[in-house]
């Protein structure tokens, strides 16, 4: 496992310098474009401060960001007491040393992803939809993954990584937006005379080569590295739940929804389990470049059929692919010891339709502040957020009972 996290750790460092090279080298050229003398030390000193600010502002508040703009609400265990219990087995299948923070997406599209700094410091965000699509052993399957990303160290890295490429798009944008207002290039022929308008319009046409072709290559680093992830965590997840059939019906549940998810965007999307931008009249499965197809992830999971290790799971996805690749870090083939599976959980029934958009509901209730009080005769009331008594009449049997969120 550690052996997972070391060469996660250098494919970080590989994809920040990447990253940091189309930054700085964007920076230098559009300076000198707009002014060979001084532009260049200015474009630079522009560029390193925005990569700097970029960074802190990612490291220490990148999370916090992320569950913001996709409208991710904190919830406690009697908002769905069963994904409470599911985060808590993963978390001590994994051995994490804390309880990642949980939190609900009033979504009805079907979906999860996980952010954070570190293991001490995680969350792990559903969608309602989720939720109300799902059985125990498909939402364990996600969890497992999503927990992997966490264990193997990848919620740091996808919530850095996406802020900075969002960098590197947000100066291309300023400069070739700044070239479009400006006009013509007569005012960069006649800066410094004849031969600094000529070097500056040399500068000028590099720049503008930079500014297309950077955000271009920073993405393809970022969604190669990003790919590979989503394999690494399908394998960890599976070692942890000893069920691939779970991780495999989820995906494709998640993937044959038709439902949109409003609040994901480019910067985001990559941290989903399934890619949650798709195009209309396309299949999302085999489309998205920020994910592996769902098509041959599920194929790779549905092969492991005689136990779990990194081994079984290297020599799926080669069998997929139809050729060799490095997958799997040499440490974690090193490791012989099989995993033997698990049947399906006996309270793992189908989510028939109307359950699902009553369990959905109740989800979005519960994520907007509402608070649920339970009758002895069994029935179910909801109180508002801005309920304020301690106490609550069941309209059914007539019996009292205490509102332990107001009390």
């Amino acid at each position: 496992m550690w052996e997972l996290v070391r060469s996660n750790k250098r494919k970080s460092i590989f994809l920040f310098t990447g990253m940091f090279l189309c930054l700085v080298l964007l920076g230098f050229f559009a300076g000198a474009a707009v002014d060979p003398r001084d532009g260049p030390f200015l474009g630079l000193s522009f560029a390193m401060v925005l990569w700097i600010v970029m960074l802190l502002v990612s490291y220490f508040t990148g999370d916090k960001i992320v569950l913001k703009m996709s409208g991710a609400k904190e919830v406690d265990h009697s908002a769905h007491p069963q994904l409470f219990n599911i985060v808590e087995e993963m978390k001590i299948a994994a051995n994490l040393p804390a309880m990642p923070k949980i939190y609900i997406i009033p979504e009805e599209a079907p979906n999860a992803f996980a952010t954070g700094r570190n293991p001490q410091r995680a969350a792990i965000a559903v969608t309602a939809g989720l939720l109300s699509r799902l059985n125990r052993d498909e939402l364990q399957g996600v969890i497992a993954h999503e927990m992997s990303h966490v264990l193997n160290r990848d919620i740091l890295f996808m919530t850095v990584a996406g802020i900075s490429l969002g960098s590197i798009v947000l100066l291309s944008n300023i400069f070739l937006r700044g070239m479009f207002y400006s006009g013509s290039s007569s005012r960069y022929r006649s800066r410094g005379g004849k031969g600094g308008g000529q070097a500056a319009l040399v500068f000028l046409a590099i720049a503008i080569v930079f500014a297309v072709l950077s955000p271009i290559v920073a993405r393809l680093l970022y969604f190669a590295i990003s790919r590979k992830r989503e394999y690494l965590a399908d394998a960890t997840g599976v070692r942890l739940t000893r069920y691939p059939e779970g991780l495999a019906s989820a995906l494709e549940k998640i993937s044959r929804t038709d439902l949109d998810l409003p609040r994901a965007n480019k910067v985001t999307a990559a941290l989903y389990i399934v890619n949650p931008l798709k195009k209309k009249g396309m299949k999302l499965s085999d489309l998205t470049a920020t994910h592996p197809p769902i098509s041959e992830r599920v194929k790779i999971l549905r092969s492991l059929t005689h136990g779990v290790n990194f081994t079984a799971y290297q020599e799926a996805f080669d069998s997929a692919r139809g050729k060799h690749s490095n997958l799997i870090p040499r440490g974690g083939l090193a490791d012989t010891a099989v995993v033997a599976l698990r049947g399906p959980s006996p309270d793992a029934r189908p989510v028939e339709p109307i359950s699902a958009r009553r369990i959905a509901g109740d989800v979005l209730m519960a994520a907007s502040g509402f608070f649920f009080v339970t009758c002895s005769c069994g029935l179910k009331m909801k109180t508002p957020p801005n309920f304020n008594h301690t106490q609550i009449r069941c309209p059914k049997c007539g019996k009292i009972s205490d509102v332990p969120k107001a009390a």
